[in-house]
């Protein structure tokens, strides 16, 4: 499996069954390194409805076909522009023609504007992602959290995608604390120095968790990995 960061909080996963792209943020986004119009996707997993995860998801997925998967009520509003949707809620989890994806809990919030006004629009998540024999854990925008340490008991987790920006999700300590917890063999740290509140040294996470054996991978966006 090849993982590569496409900024923010933004990946692609690509197996030998397909492509599979996580919080597809690339308009407006100061760190994208490529447009809505180029990337391509059998599957789109949303963790949330604010803007800088949903992002470009419908687009995308009218665009390419693809399905984009996400928590129940985020789904209806994403199948209503017309995109292709599989509708999930927190705990579930399915088979998909790639392998399977669970959702898991995320505290933040979930939030599109509309009217100049935010409306909440389903509970966040994260994800658990099993592919060709490996299991990637997307956190999604959270706190530190002890449901963590129970993802951690029940899986063996290959790779951790961990929010670090702090301000409106962990920071750099507590993303270290959660690959602790979540007994990852790797991690990656997302969702920093996109914008002035949330930029934190990414240096500080890798020193921390790599004290937990967590090896780091800090990847500029372009960048990627195999598993």
């Amino acid at each position: 499996m090849k993982v590569q960061y496409l900024g923010h909080s933004c990946f692609l996963l690509t197996t030998s069954k397909a492509k599979i792209l996580i919080d597809p943020f690339l308009t407006g986004n100061p760190r994208a390194v490529t447009t809505a119009d180029k990337v391509s996707a059998d599957f789109i997993l949303v963790s949330h409805a604010h803007g800088d995860h949903y992002g470009d998801a419908v687009s995308i997925a009218r665009r390419t076909g693809a399905t984009i998967v996400a928590p129940y009520e985020l789904a209806l509003h994403a199948g209503a522009q017309g995109a292709k949707v599989h509708p999930m809620g927190c705990g579930g989890g399915k088979d998909f023609s790639f392998g399977r994806v669970q959702l898991t809990i995320a505290h933040h919030s979930s939030s599109v504007e509309e009217g100049g006004k935010a409306v909440s629009v389903a509970a966040p998540a994260g994800f658990l992602i099993r592919a060709e024999g490996k299991t990637v854990y997307f956190a999604g925008d959270t706190a530190l959290t002890m449901e963590m340490e129970l993802l951690g008991r029940r899986n063996v987790i290959d790779l951790a995608l961990l929010p670090i920006g702090d301000n409106f999700t962990m920071g750099p300590s507590d993303a270290a604390e959660a690959a602790r917890m979540l007994r990852t063999r790797r991690a990656v740290p997302m969702h920093y120095n996109t914008f002035d509140l949330i930029e934190v040294d990414p240096g500080i996470f890798k020193k921390e968790a790599e004290k937990h054996g967590c090896r780091v991978d800090v990847l500029q966006p372009g960048e990627s990995l195999e598993l």
